[in-house]
């Protein structure tokens, strides 16, 4: 006689939890501009009919965009993003107010393993944080 098997199949344990991420922005260019300055880049940019993108480079790892379309709009309510800061989240901070953006928490220590972390709304309106390790 059949039954139904309490066991789970094992699953891969999966490496990251988060392969891809998209910042909404209404004002492609203010956006683009405001991470640009921020972390000193020069983001590639694509443009079809409907949407706009622009790249955080990264040679590996989880890769994320800035965009403008349909169904993007920017705001401080729901996932909270953390952005690497690199060795310390200061170099970036310090740089979110004159590119347009807003600092709503301070550099913060969370513990001494896991380093310290502050939060920004950029300069659509979306609520992000940074992290860093010092």
């Amino acid at each position: 006689m059949g039954g139904v098997s309490s066991k789970k199949k094992k699953q891969d344990k999966l490496k990251n939890f988060v392969s891809w991420f998209e910042i909404p922005a209404i004002n492609f260019k203010q956006a683009v501009n405001f991470y640009n300055e921020i972390y000193d880049i020069d983001m590639e940019t694509n443009f079809d009919d409907n949407y706009a993108m622009a790249f955080f480079p990264t040679e590996k790892g989880v890769g994320g965009a800035i965009v403008a379309g349909p169904g993007s709009t920017p705001g401080i309510i729901g996932p909270l993003i953390y952005l690497n800061a690199g060795k310390d989240l200061n170099n970036i901070l310090k740089k979110i107010e004159p590119a347009g953006g807003r600092i709503v928490m301070p550099k913060t220590m969370i513990n001494e393993e896991s380093g310290y972390f502050a939060i920004f709304i950029d300069s659509e309106g979306n609520k992000l944080a940074l992290h860093s390790q010092k």
